[in-house]
């Protein structure tokens, strides 16, 4: 059996990849977070079989050790991060923090039987973007912003530990990512509530800034298969889709799938943070799904066939976090 620890496992993404590992009953996985931009509500509902959940604030040494000496994990998957465009702007000092949180997972990994670290990088570390589409090995990382710099101090400690200590580790650089279960502060669910309850839905600027959307499974696949069939070791992969689509745009087919009433209102431009396009050479993750990905249109379907957005689905969620 397999023992996987699963950082920020009550976030989006690490929840839908814990409850995928957690399937597999070769597997026993220990899920930690904080809960400060995580949620209990999204943690597995599956049978406590063979996984726990432990709140744990990875960036404090003292709280993630004994964790690790104890369970001697065989694999990490360390998606714990502050994260959101307006929310990493806002607290910088916060997001910073979480580089104590990687030195902490790296050093114990190297210190016990760790084999292999997955890391969430982020698109977010091309910054503005030099070329089109935005490839691992030829694109500069060019952004300021602390959650940015932290991604890629990130990578740097990954290979830094591999080089070193020989501690094997793949990077995972996440494009914008959706689904059940996502924040509601995150583009296309802030769009599909305000659409679900006929509010107007907000657009920085103009709208003509182009984003590439990646439905969770296949987010969620593309890193599975990098795992089980031990692929991307000590190297890096884009994950998300290649179309671009306007923000306006997207909107508007929120409105249209939602039959909604909203109107799309424009704001000032933010001041950082939000560039005007982006797009991954996702070549590699195709290469690992062996399929095409999931539609846009087709994912907000399956979104809402779920009934997840609904606001008292959050406001559950909240009575739990506190």
């Amino acid at each position: 059996m397999s023992k996987i620890l699963v950082t920020g496992g009550a976030g989006f993404i690490g929840s839908a990849i814990a409850e995928k590992l957690i399937l597999n009953k070769e597997n026993y996985v220990v899920i930690v977070d904080n809960l400060s931009t995580g949620d209990a509500g999204k943690l597995p509902t599956l049978p406590k079989d063979n996984w726990r959940f432990i709140k744990c604030d990875v960036n404090d040494y003292t709280e993630i050790a004994p964790i690790m000496t104890s369970y001697m994990f065989d694999f990490v998957f360390h998606f714990a991060a502050v994260v959101g465009v307006q929310r990493t702007q806002e607290n910088p000092v916060m997001v910073l923090k979480d580089i104590e949180g990687i030195r902490n997972i790296l050093s114990l990994s190297k210190n016990t039987t760790v084999q292999r670290v997955f890391f969430s990088s982020s698109s977010e570390i091309y910054g503005d973007p030099v070329e089109i589409p935005q490839n691992v090995y030829t694109t500069p990382l060019n952004s300021r912003l602390p959650y940015a710099i932290v991604k890629n101090v990130g990578e740097a400690f990954m290979r830094s530990y591999n080089q070193e200590f020989g501690l094997d580790y793949t990077i995972f650089r996440f494009f914008n990512t959706y689904g059940p279960k996502q924040s509601k502060d995150f583009v296309i669910s802030k769009f599909l509530l305000a659409a679900l309850h006929d509010q107007d839905i907000t657009i920085y600027g103009d709208g003509k800034q182009t984003r590439t959307f990646c439905y969770v499974d296949d987010n969620v696949d593309a890193c599975l298969t990098a795992f089980y069939r031990n692929k991307v070791v000590n190297d890096v992969i884009n994950i998300g889709g290649n179309r671009e689509i306007p923000v306006k745009e997207l909107a508007e087919i929120i409105i249209r799938l939602t039959q909604s009433k909203s109107k799309i209102i424009h704001v000032p431009p933010l001041k950082d943070g939000d560039m005007m396009r982006r797009q991954p050479d996702n070549s590699d993750m195709k290469k690992l799904l062996g399929r095409d990905l999931i539609s846009v249109e087709e994912g907000i379907k399956r979104i809402l066939e779920t009934g997840f957005f609904e606001q008292k689905h959050y406001t559950k969620c909240e009575k739990l976090k506190s």
